[in-house]
């Protein structure tokens, strides 16, 4: 039996893949969420529409340690504006416009911008930022809603190990270009890695993770710095919705 058409694509292979593996650490949210007081209903809305892990992890950690709301909200906030950085570049890459733009911006998160960046043709990029996009958001939020029905049955998830999935991907997904970058890419990652370090027991959630961004512009500074490269042009037709 043939596999569908649209699983040929190694791009669409490689979204849905991530997808599902990532997708799977919405049981752990759900576990904290409801562990922190919310419902599982709250914790499905904010798997559904704030859809960004790191941003509802932090949220749910603030208040389960006796923050308030607003304390928790702004942490989220900060800890998720790396998001409007992935935004302006996808925009450009993607070429969306119009609804299909307002739709995409729901989804750029690490993940989506971890695998549609690397390609240089539109068709692929768009293939990779779709799979993954649907794909980790549906198994995240059914996760979200097992883990948050589940947590009364669970007396410790962190058992499971879910909590280390996100980093062990991202790992696995920027080590070849750490082992093929060069120097200046290694300089780059140690120094905003020593960044973060550095600064996340002194700092609010988020902040840490906005400082170790500017190490990016040692890739903008200095002899034998490379402009970015940009998807290969199509018409103006394909880039209209």
């Amino acid at each position: 039996m043939k596999a569908p058409s649209f699983l040929r694509s190694t791009a669409v292979r490689d979204g849905i893949g991530l997808g599902v593996a990532v997708g799977a650490a919405g049981l752990a949210f759900g576990t904290a969420a409801v562990t922190a007081g919310l419902s599982p209903a709250q914790a499905v809305f904010l798997s559904l529409f704030t859809f960004t892990g790191a941003s509802q992890f932090a949220l749910v950690g603030v208040v389960a340690g006796g923050g308030s709301l607003v304390a928790g909200v702004l942490g989220a906030l900060l800890l998720g504006a790396r998001n409007t950085l992935y935004g302006l570049r996808l925009a450009d890459v993607l070429g969306w416009r119009g609804v299909r733009r307002a739709v995409a911006a729901h989804g750029v998160i690490d993940e989506t911008a971890a695998m549609t960046l690397p390609h240089t043709d539109r068709t692929a990029a768009r293939e990779a930022f779709t799979a993954t996009y649907v794909v980790l958001g549906a198994f995240w939020t059914a996760t979200t809603l097992v883990g948050s029905l589940a947590t009364d049955r669970v007396a410790d998830v962190s058992a499971f190990g879910l909590d280390a999935v996100g980093p062990a991907v991202f790992l696995g997904l920027l080590w070849p270009r750490l082992r093929d970058g060069g120097a200046r890419v290694r300089v780059i990652a140690l120094l905003g890695a020593g960044v973060a370090l550095a600064t996340t027991p002194l700092l609010p959630p988020g902040v840490p993770v906005l400082l170790a961004a500017a190490a990016a512009l040692v890739g903008l500074l200095g002899p034998g710095a490379e402009p970015v490269s940009r998807p290969d042009r199509v018409s103006v037709e394909e880039g209209r919705p």
